[in-house]
Formats: C-alpha cells, structure tokens, sequence
C-alpha cells in the first residue's frame, strides 16, 4: 500500500524504506503486539491523514517545521491597526514609480514628436510629401532619445550603484530596469515602423512621382537638382544604412523574444539548433553595428545640411560612453579578481552547486547575483583575454581592450548568490536550463566523477543588485520561490539568521537593520529538489529556538495530490507518525514537514493578515510570471481588505 501511495504521488521510494515504514505503523498501531492491525486500526491511521487537525504537525520546540502554524506566541505585540484601503490606492502605492517614469517616458517622446512635426509642417518638403513627412520626423526624433535612453537601464554597475541612495531607489524602480528596457525597445519598434514605413510608403513615392515644377520649387536643391526614381532614392547613403539598422533590430529583436531565448519546444527542431541563450547574447549585440550605422544614417540626410539639426549624436555620446566605459570596467574588474573553485556538487535534477573564494575586496549583499564565464563553452568570452590583466592591470592597451570590449561581446551568465556576506566563501546553484548551463554541468559533471578535482576555469563578475535586496526595508518578508527560484532567498534566510544569531550573542537588545521574521515558501515538482538546499534548512534546524523564531520555512510538492486527497492520505498520516517519531520528513528528508500539492495562497495571505495587522509586509518572488500575476493580485486584494501592507516585488533576469 505504501509503495502504490509513493507511485501514484510519483514519489521515490525502495523497498526497504516501505519496509521500515511499515513497521513503524506497526509499532504505533499494534499495541497488543498481536503482529497484525484490523480494518478499524486501518481506518484510524487513514483519518489521521485525511484529518484537518494539524496539532501533530509541529514539535513544540520548533517554529521552523510548522505546516500553516501561525497560531504559536512569539510574534510579539501586533502593529498598530490601520485602515483598509481603496483598490485604486493600493494599485497607485504598489505601482506609481512605474508610473511616473513611464509617463514621463511617453511625455517625453510625444512632446519630440510633436516639437519636430510642427517644424516641418512649416518647411517646403511638406509642400511636396505633406503629412507624411512631418511623422516620419517625428518619429525619427523619437528614435534618437530610444536609442540613447535604452542602454541606460543596461548599464549594471551605475544600476547598483544608484540603488544604493535610498533617496534615489525610493522614487527609481531599479528592480524593473529590464521591464523598462523591454518597453524602450518597444517604443524603438514602432518608431521604426512610423519611420521607414512612412519613408518607402509615402514620401520615397512623392519624391519621385512629384511634379517637376513643384519639385524645383521646394527641395530640388537638396537632391543636387535632379529629381531621383524610386529606385535611386533606395540606393542613397541615407535608405541603405537605414534598411541595414532595421534588419539588424529585427534580428536581435526576434532572438530576444521568449521562445527563441529559451529553446522553447514549440518550436521547429532545425530552429532550435540555432537558437538558445548564447544566441539571443550575441545577436543582442549586434548593437555596435546599428549605432555605427545610425551615426552614419543621420550624417547624411536628404531635407537638410545643417550641421545644427544632425543632432542623433548628441543624444547618444552620454550613453553610449558610459555604457562603453562600464564595459571595459567591468572586464578589467573581472581579470583583477583571482576566483579559486573550492567544492563542486551535482545535485539530482541537473543542479550544480559551486562554491568560489571570495575575492579580495568584494562586497556584496544578500540578494545580489553575479555573472559567470567559462572560456571552455565559448571561445568569445574575455576571460582569455583579460586572465593576465590582475598582474599588470595597468599595461592595457586602451584600442585592443576596446575591441574586445564591443566585439567579443563579454558573454556571461547571471546567476544569484546562495551564500551570504558574512561567509568565506560565495556559492551559487545553477540549474540546466539552455544550452549554456547544460554544457557547464556536463564539464563539472566528468570532473566530478574523474575525481580529479581539475575543475574547468571560471571567471566572474559582480556584484549586481537585484529586487531581493529591498528585504532590508520590511520587518517582515515572505519569500516564494518556484524551484531553482529559491536561490536568492536562501542567501537572505542565512544573513537574517546570521544577524540575529549575532545580536542575541552580543546581548543586545533588538534586532539588526532588516527583517525580524521571514517566511520562505518554496515549491518545487521533483522530490529530488529538497537534496538542493537540505543541508541550509538542517542547519536552522540545529540553531537555538530564539534564532529558529526569526526564520519560517514552508516546502511544498506539486506532484503529490493533496492531503485531504484518498489517494495520499496513507502518506500523509505515514508523515505525522514518522515526524512525530523521528523528528525527520519522509519527503524531503529534512526537519521541515512538506506540504503536499500547490499552496492555497487566499489562506496563506489570510493567516498573514491576521498574524501582522497593520504591518508592511514585503513580498519577494522568483519564479514564473504566471504565478508572479496571481501573488501581485493577491497583495492589493488584502492590502485593501486587511489593515495589513502587502508590496509585491519579483526578481528579473
């Protein structure tokens, strides 16, 4: 019976341990010692599993094994009650520095729209192409602010850094730096259109097919006074750089997307082979080629010599050198760190743990990620050329190390630290998940089992921020990963502990700047997940109970059907016995009881309510954006129904 449980909830189970499971039931049914149980011991044992009571799930001494406990003392005097908000209030809080720099962005490009289709409303080409070439500037102007306003948000280290001015980051959204990014390109897209569509649809056609009269009158002089065909208007300086940018986007821009990026199933096999992460990366860079050619592009226009109006340069010097700058920084950064690979483990579900020393001088905070190279997948990264730079940093060649800066792309990998700032040592998890990961897991993977522990050269870069790092505004954080998505709140967890572990060593009274209570709601698919952050949630377990207070730790699996369910009720009162026995989850092999099935997330939001009435919550999520939707939802609903605070916020890569 155990066994077809275990396989109908497509759990891994041997035989010996239903053995030893089954005679654990045994010993906890069979008082008399008779060696058998009747049918009336056997329906006790299934109610217990089906049972809502939960008194058994929780050993006294430990919050962190609690399964929807929140009824236990120790959370402290509540907050001062405050009132429930409008929906249209809550939305406003949790989203108006999204807002306010959106419409600032719109602002911004309808007002150049508007300013330089006024302009030529009143020139003589209008005579000629009318409205159609006061929207093509327009839109033309427009492009020039995209194409400078859309590396900003990609330039990382100013990005960390400004987060860092809290006066700043309370006004920025820094952690939608990518959203941002994807909505600039957006705006650059249906520039283009507007752009060259108007060109080739209509004024190209005008030009060409004008009166002569007309023609002579008006704009003859800027065409050398001969009047050009169609085809001999595409063969201009001008239309071939224009078209080459718009192919060159379209490239990028396609690669970018979602399905391409992540080899997605759906998609033909012979475009698989040509798609994945280390595609959309370098064809993301494909952008030294379309602002070379937007310099020459707008060096050569047809309805104007003015030096005065040829102003794309102007809007694109800042942010192309400070992008240009952090680039060669970020490389010579990265060659001056010496990274030596202490311990490399594979964990069941394709993840590799790798722990690195830390390097002279780096500083980072818990939620931060880093990026990761490994010259032995492609030969492009630029560890091979910067390795020597940490001996003689200061003999570069500033031409060469600008080559290599923008052509050989600097292809990395971001992945969030595991560790936390006050260990030795940094670690991350990676999981295959494209066609990069999956070569660095078979590197580790031949190393691991040749047990030559020659492991392949790796080279980082980092620290960069991430929205995990605002855990240190809230007194109390909720964190929900999805899988592999639990990485960057295992680094929290640790540092909340750390700190609090300190302050009740030190005697001192209160906590440390940050969180006093954190939840962690982790839901994998897979079993074998637990294995990857087992050891962390064993070690809290081992911690004194004040330090076990600050630190609640909730796991679910997906895959099993849920507790009230017939078909699991037989694993889950095998779960309360063998707990309450042994102290030790049958699932996740840990002190945590695992909840069974996805979380009910009404009820959990409720029972936070309730426990932290009137608190600011934080909620922190990495994972799909499917659920990241629902959770979001979720906070503005009970923002506005409870008197307690919910602000969402969601990793991005």
């Amino acid at each position: 019976m155990i066994l077809l449980s275990a396989s109908t909830n497509k759990l891994s189970l041997t035989h010996e341990e239903a053995e030893d499971y089954s005679a654990l039931i045994m010993n906890s049914l069979d008082t008399e010692k008779l060696g058998y149980i009747e049918l009336p011991q056997v329906e006790t044992l299934l109610k217990l599993g089906l049972s809502k009571d939960q008194s058994l799930t929780t050993p006294a001494h430990s919050v962190v094994t609690s399964r929807d406990n929140f009824s236990r003392g120790g959370y402290g005097p509540p907050s001062p009650a405050g009132n429930p908000i409008s929906p249209p209030e809550a939305i406003l809080r949790a989203h108006w520095r999204r807002l306010w720099i959106v419409f600032l962005w719109l602002a911004v490009c309808l007002a150049l729209f508007t300013w330089k289709f006024i302009q030529y409303r009143h020139r003589m080409a209008y005579e000629v192409m009318g409205y159609c070439v006061c929207t093509a500037k327009g839109a033309a102007e427009t492009l020039k602010f995209n194409m400078a306003v859309i590396l900003l948000p990609v330039c990382r280290n100013t990005v960390t850094w400004l987060r860092t001015n809290r006066r700043i980051s309370s006004v920025i959204p820094f952690n939608d730096n990518i959203n941002f990014h994807k909505l600039i390109a957006g705006g650059i897209v249906i520039g283009v259109v507007l752009h060259g569509g108007m060109h080739l649809a209509c004024d190209f056609p005008r030009i060409s097919g004008s009166d002569r009269s007309v023609f002579r009158q008006t704009i003859a002089a800027r065409f050398g006074y001969h009047q050009p065909s169609y085809i001999q208007i595409l063969a201009t300086t001008e239309v071939a750089t224009g078209i080459a940018m718009v192919v060159l986007m379209a490239i990028a821009f396609i690669l970018a997307t979602r399905w391409p990026r992540r080899q997605s199933p759906t998609l033909p096999r012979s475009l698989r082979h040509v798609t994945g992460y280390n595609t959309f990366w370098y064809s993301h860079h494909l952008f030294v080629f379309v602002y070379a050619l937007l310099i020459v592009h707008s060096m050569f226009l047809f309805l104007t010599s003015n030096v005065i109006e040829k102003t794309t340069w102007m809007y694109i010097a800042f942010p192309v050198l400070l992008y240009t700058g952090e680039r060669i920084f970020r490389a010579v950064r990265s060659g001056c760190y010496d990274v030596k690979i202490l311990k490399a483990t594979a964990y069941p579900g394709k993840v590799l743990h790798l722990s690195f020393s830390k390097p002279e001088g780096f500083v980072y905070s818990s939620g931060m990620c880093i990026f990761v190279q490994c010259p032995q997948i492609s030969p492009l990264e630029w560890c091979n050329f910067f390795k020597p730079l940490h001996l003689h940093c200061l003999c570069i060649d500033f031409s060469i190390l600008l080559f290599t800066s923008l052509l050989l792309f600097f292809h990395r990998h971001p992945f969030s630290l595991s560790s936390c700032p006050s260990e030795d040592c940094l670690g991350v998890h990676i999981r295959t998940l494209g066609d990069w990961s999956y070569h660095l897991y078979s590197l580790f993977q031949e190393a691991l089992i040749s047990r030559t522990n020659e492991y392949p050269q790796l080279y980082i870069d980092g620290p960069y921020g991430g929205a995990s790092q605002d855990y240190v505004k809230y007194d109390t954080v909720v964190l929900i990963g999805l899988g592999i998505g639990a990485t960057p709140f295992i680094s929290i967890l640790k540092d909340i502990l750390h700190k609090t572990n300190s302050k009740i060593q030190d005697g001192a009274i209160g906590l440390p700047r940050g969180p006093s209570k954190a939840y962690l709601y982790w839901v994998t698919r897979e079993q074998s997940s637990f294995s990857w952050f087992g050891d962390f949630i064993r070690d809290v377990y081992k911690k004194t109970s004040q330090v076990q207070w600050a630190v609640e730790v909730h796991s679910f699996l997906s895959c099993m059907h849920k507790e009230e369910d017939a078909r699991s009720a037989l694993l889950s009162a095998l779960q309360i016995i063998y707990h309450v026995k042994r102290g030790t989850d049958i699932i996740s092999r840990t002190p945590v009881r695992t909840h069974f099935s996805r979380p009910n997330w009404p009820r959990i939001f409720s029972k936070l309510s309730r426990r932290h009435r009137g608190a600011r919550i934080g909620v922190f999520y990495c994972g799909a954006s499917g659920l990241a939707r629902e959770l979001e939802g979720l906070c503005i609903k009970f923002s506005t129904k409870t008197s307690t605070r919910f602000v969402f916020h969601k990793e991005h890569y």
